[in-house]
Order: C-alpha cells, then sequence, then structure tokens
C-alpha cells in the first residue's frame, strides 16, 4: 500500500516534516546537500517563471534570516547570480546557523550585493522572502514586523520559501504580522497551514517543489494513510462511480429521497434536488410541502414528487402515510425545512441507510436532546453512516465545546467523538471522517458564498452517497468526491460568467460539464 501513496495528497504537521526530514540526515544525507537540492529547485523554478515575464532577468532582493531557510534563500541567490540575475541580499539579523552563515559569506566573497537598509530593496523588481518560513511559531515583532510591513506596501512581486514569514504552519495563523505573497513556493510536502482559511489571504498562489522525498521514510513517519490529505482530481474521480457498466439499469444507481422545502425556502428543495440531479443518481424522491408539487414537477420532471401535508406556515407536517422510508439507499434531510417538525429528524434516524443532515436538518440536531453536543457516540443507536454538511456557525451550534479553534482539527475532533462523517463548509472544506482521517478540498472559489450553494452540494453529495450505498463503494471518498465536484462547478461557471455570475442555478447547471470526456 505504501508504494501506492500519492505524496502529493500528503499534508504534514510541522514536527511531522520535521520527523521526516530527521530520518534523511540520519540515514547520511547531508544538511547542506539537501540544502543545495531544494535551493537548485527553487532557483529553477524563479528563473522558468520570470522568464515567462519579462525578456530581461529581472532584479531580485533576497531577505534572509538566521535559519536553514535563510539558507536556502542565499543558495537561490547565488545561483541566480551565476545565470545573470542582478541580485541584492538583505539580512535584518546579523546572527546565523552556522551553515547559513557559511553560505552568506560565500555569497558576499562573490561579489552579491549585501544593502545596508530596506529602504534599498525599492530597487528590485522581485522579493524573496527566506526570513523564516516552516516551523515559526514566535509572533514577529519590533523591526523585523516593520521591515514586513513595509515590504508589503511595496508594488514589487513577492515569493516566499516554503511558508510565509509570519505564518504558523500548522494552524494558517498570522504571528503577528505576515510577508504577504504572491507566489508560496512549498517544499517537500505540503504543510497543514497551506489549507487554512486564516492564511488563505497571505499565501497567493502556492506550488509545491519536490526534492525526491522517498516514500518509506513518509510511511515510517505518517503509516500507509496519513491522517490529513488533500484531494486531487486524481483521487477525486477515482472514487466516483464510473463508467457505468453498460447492463445496468436505474435501480443499481441508487434511490436516494431528499426530504426539504417549505412554502418560505422553496428555492432551497429546488436547487438541492437539481444538485442530485447532477449527480446521476438512478431515481431521485422528492419530500416537499403539497403547495411545492408543481414546481418541483416542472423542474425536475424525472423526479417523483411526495406531496407532504403542511403546517399552516407551509412547513412539511409529515411524510405521507405510504412513504416507505426503508426502501432508499440513501437520505437527505434541510434544506429548507424550517425546524417545525423535529419528528423527521428521529423517523430518519431510524433508518438503515446513511443519512446527510444539512441547513435545518442540522439545527434539529444540534437542538435535540439525544445529541448532547455530540460527545454521546451516535454509533450505538445507528449504525448507518451519518453525514453532517454544516457551515462555522451551524457547526458551533452541534459542537458547542470544540477542545481546537481550528476548523481542520475541530472537525477531526468534532467526528471522532461523534461518530459522524463532518464536512465543515468554508473557504476550504475538511471533510473529518470517525477514523479521525481528514481530507481537505485545496481548490475553490469565493464564487460560493452565495445562497443556494450549500443547497445544491447536500443533493449533489446524497446522489453519490445513494449510489455508493447501493453499489457497496466507501462513503467518505464519495463525500470528498462531491465537494471537489461542486467547487469544480464553481470555478468552470466562473471562468465563463465571472465570479459575480455563479448563482446556485448556474452552478447546478455547470456540474456535469466537470466530468464531461
Amino acid at each position: 500500500m505504501s508504494v501506492e501513496l500519492d505524496l502529493d495528497r500528503v499534508i504534514v504537521s510541522a514536527a511531522e516534516m520535521s520527523a521526516i526530514e530527521t530520518r534523511l540526515f540520519d540515514a547520511g544525507f547531508p544538511v547542506a546537500a539537501l540544502m543545495e537540492k531544494v535551493a537548485g529547485r527553487i532557483a529553477q523554478w524563479i528563473q522558468h517563471r520570470l522568464s515567462q515575464q519579462t525578456p530581461n532577468p529581472p532584479h531580485l532582493g533576497v531577505l534572509v534570516g538566521p535559519g536553514h531557510n535563510g539558507g536556502d534563500a542565499l543558495v537561490v541567490a547565488r545561483e541566480l547570480w551565476f545565470q545573470g540575475y542582478p541580485v541584492s541580499i538583505y539580512r535584518p539579523l546579523d546572527k546565523a546557523k552556522p551553515l547559513t552563515q557559511a553560505h552568506f559569506d560565500y555569497a558576499k566573497s562573490l561579489g552579491i550585493p549585501v544593502l545596508e537598509t530596506w529602504q534599498e530593496l525599492q530597487g528590485c523588481q522581485v522579493i524573496l522572502d527566506g526570513l523564516f518560513g516552516f516551523g515559526q511559531t514566535r509572533p514577529i515583532e519590533g523591526k523585523l514586523a516593520d521591515l514586513i510591513t513595509w515590504v508589503n506596501q511595496q508594488p514589487q512581486q513577492r515569493l516566499s520559501i516554503d511558508i510565509p514569514s509570519g505564518i504558523h504552519t500548522d494552524t494558517g495563523e498570522v504571528l503577528g504580522v505576515a510577508f504577504q505573497a504572491d507566489v508560496t513556493l512549498c517544499l517537500g510536502l505540503w504543510k497543514r497551514g497551506l489549507f487554512q482559511d486564516a492564511a488563505l489571504d497571505i499565501l497567493g498562489e502556492v506550488q509545491r517543489l519536490d526534492f525526491d522525498i522517498p516514500r518509506a521514510d513518509v510511511v515510517a513517519v505518517l503509516g500507509d494513510s496519513p491522517s490529513w490529505q488533500r484531494i486531487t482530481p486524481e483521487s477525486a474521480r477515482r472514487a466516483l462511480p464510473l463508467p457505468r457498466p453498460r447492463s445496468t439499469h436505474k435501480y443499481q444507481q441508487g434511490q436516494l429521497l431528499l426530504i426539504a422545502g417549505s412554502r418560505q425556502y422553496a428555492g432551497a428543495a429546488s436547487l438541492a434536488a437539481l444538485g442530485a440531479r447532477a449527480s446521476g443518481v438512478g431515481m431521485l424522491t422528492l419530500a416537499v410541502p403539497e403547495s411545492l408539487q408543481p414546481l418541483l414537477n416542472q423542474q425536475v420532471p424525472e423526479a417523483l414528487v411526495l406531496a407532504c401535508p403542511e403546517t399552516p406556515e407551509g412547513a412539511i407536517a409529515q411524510l405521507p402515510g405510504d412513504c416507505d422510508l426503508d426502501r432508499y439507499d440513501a437520505i437527505a434531510l434541510g434544506p429548507g425545512l424550517t425546524q417545525q417538525t423535529p419528528a423527521l429528524l428521529q423517523q430518519t434516524l431510524q433508518v438503515n441507510a446513511p443519512l446527510v443532515l444539512d441547513a435545518d436538518g442540522l439545527n434539529l440536531l444540534a437542538a435535540d436532546s439525544d445529541w448532547q453536543g455530540g460527545e454521546a457516540n451516535i454509533t450505538p443507536w445507528r449504525s448507518s453512516p451519518l453525514i453532517l454538511t454544516p457551515h462555522p456557525g451551524e457547526f458551533r451550534r452541534l459542537f458547542p465545546h470544540p477542545s481546537s479553534p481550528h476548523p481542520g482539527e475541530a472537525a477531526q475532533q468534532a467526528a471522532q467523538a461523534s461518530g459522524a462523517l463532518v464536512v465543515l463548509k468554508g473557504a476550504r472544506v475538511v471533510i473529518a471522517s470517525p477514523d479521525g482521517s481528514l481530507t481537505i478540498n485545496p481548490e475553490s472559489t469565493p464564487a460560493l458564498a452565495r445562497g443556494g450553494s450549500g443547497d445544491v452540494l447536500t443533493g449533489l453529495m446524497a446522489g453519490l452517497v445513494a449510489i455508493g450505498a447501493c453499489q457497496e463503494r466507501a462513503i467518505a471518498p464519495l463525500v470528498s468526491s462531491a465537494v471537489w465536484w461542486h467547487a469544480q462547478g464553481a470555478l468552470q461557471a466562473q471562468q465563463q460568467r465571472g465570479m459575480l455570475g455563479v448563482d446556485a442555478w448556474t452552478l447546478s447547471q455547470a456540474l456535469p460539464f466537470v466530468l464531461k470526456g
């Protein structure tokens, strides 16, 4: 299994990355040799990128810190100097680790200019951040904070080595002040902080530069299945139930029951149904208030629409008497539902099929006396998967006492405590499983920050879950694929219509084209 481990999916903490590097050094790989290799690849990347932007080598200003991040920057400066680039070095601190000091002394011997003040960086076209990077935990203060603040106000292009100075490697938090990068060049393996919402406006474009870490060393530290992984297009597509057998029929492609909508929130039921349609689920049944039946029949004519008795306020009062919940491969409950019918939650929780809860389905669960803030594991009274899809506000209602303020860790702990699969929405959606594993969607768009986008995701996800349950597939990879597919649909729609043109209906129509071809 370790041979198949995709290192581009692996996400590590600072401690894990340090342990992996320690194995390399203990095996005889010199620290100096690793620095040369890593910095050489950074220099190649920069040279390739800058050659595409301008025919003449731009002047590179290099910020050098005291640690090995500064040593990397000095080797980059040296290599680009050899290639004819104008280079200037600014080192705000006199102290340095021995290897970094040796590279600094050699750079001076080559005649690379060393600046006396940071204001002299104004003459550079590109500024490379080699101040601190990986492993930083203390806030940046004083003159260093003034330096970074000044650089952030300059018009030059800014590049960071591994992770911008001032960003916590694990949490993505800004430690006082952080270097505002246009491009961050992550070294070796992805770092946790690069996927935290708190860091996204600092990182700019993020690229991973591989330096040939042996898989055996990664597995020795993280195991065959690292607990934090990112979704890639390959992993997302591989989990999808495609291609279909030529001899299949609709009952082999899953039966989904979607319980949604109210007179006040009719659009939520419609959008969730359109998301489910895009999933390719074999049979879609919609349980909606009877007043919404004509609308849903018109918008999703292939679906079976169950007209439910409704309350005076226009919410579902109860499911029809002939509705057999046990016939479905998966159930989704919540979009536009309102909180007037808690009995629906209790009914669906007792069904032996995967259950996706969103919106008011989550609010009903949070208010349920048996839930107890997710602290009582649900598995003793629900053996089938429970999938929760909260945004941060709903998450806080479901889990009011998280032991970590950081989304990834909080979702992990919530999933383990509750036994549910937790899909915590945000700029970077995280999917936490009860076994402690966490998957992150690394690519999305602010275009999804619109009402109705989550309803489309619920339908798409529930449809895939129904297909997976029918075909006895693992559920967690399908949930991750749904999150990836949903974001890719928004990105494709954004290319055609612009960021402000991606409304939820447009998103639902873009989904089928993601997998085209």
